[in-house]
């Protein structure tokens, strides 16, 4: 039997409340918003490419979300001695090369993995709570949720147009 990808129920973010969980619901909501456009979909159809010459595809935002989930809260927030899967920070484009259909289903446990570890670790943290980053300096939690975000949000209308070139779905 071929591994599809599963489907995934969108979360209600709240309209009112404390500033904390808004922001926590927020992220959850566009992670589940990306794992619903892979919904489905076998290894193939995760690595195929949208528009040529773009070697964007579901799969290689899969690992790239992996990594960015990886390095923002496990390595700078945690502090962990952690290295991405993929690729260094600044060159996040190896996550979209190399791609072997036959893995997917590792490399989606491995981004859902990821986004439990980064819950974790942000669980602790205050919003005021700062880290060091390795160019910018230093950064606020809060920051690090909306800049996670808009992370996801950019690749959501990435994921919404490759779903649709790979099998007509659209989210609407």
């Amino acid at each position: 039997m071929t591994w599809t990808a599963p489907e995934v129920e969108l979360i209600d973010e709240p309209l009112l409340g404390e500033e904390r969980p808004m922001l926590e619901a927020w992220l959850d909501r566009h992670r589940a918003t990306f794992l619903g456009n892979c919904a489905g979909l076998s290894g193939e159809q995760l690595a195929t490419v949208s528009t040529p010459p773009s070697n964007l595809t579901l799969l290689g935002l899969i690992r790239h979300l992996t990594d960015v989930e990886r390095v923002w809260f496990r390595k700078r927030l945690a502090g962990e001695d952690v290295k991405p899967r993929y690729g260094e920070p600044g060159n996040w484009d190896d996550a979209f090369g190399n791609l072997d259909p036959a893995r997917a289903e590792a490399e989606y446990a491995a981004l859902l993995a990821e986004m439990a570890e980064a819950r974790a670790a942000a669980a602790t943290r205050d919003l005021d709570d700062t880290f060091v980053h390795e160019r910018v300096g230093e950064i606020s939690v809060r920051w690090l949720y909306i800049h996670l975000i808009e992370e996801y949000a950019q690749h959501n209308g990435h994921a919404d147009l490759i779903r649709e070139r790979v099998d007509g779905r659209t989210n609407n």
